[in-house]
């Protein structure tokens, strides 16, 4: 786990093995969302590089009549 430390104008620095682990690169997009008392930070991925991140997926499952 790591700590930051916010600055006098509410900055905070991603660790570099946070930044690394994640691909996030500089002026980048990172969506913000609070749940209750903590803060989560998401990278926002370009459309074009999620595309296939779904192969090998099981779709198999039976559908409801009005669905198929």
């Amino acid at each position: 786990m790591e700590t930051v430390t916010v600055s006098p104008k509410f900055q905070v620095v991603i660790p570099r093995a946070i930044r690394d682990s994640l691909g996030i690169r500089p002026g980048q997009k990172v969506q913000v969302i609070q749940y209750g008392d903590r803060i989560e930070l998401i990278p926002v991925r370009p459309m074009q590089e999620t595309r296939g991140f779904l192969k090998g997926i099981d779709t198999t499952a039976e559908r409801e009549q009005d669905r198929v």
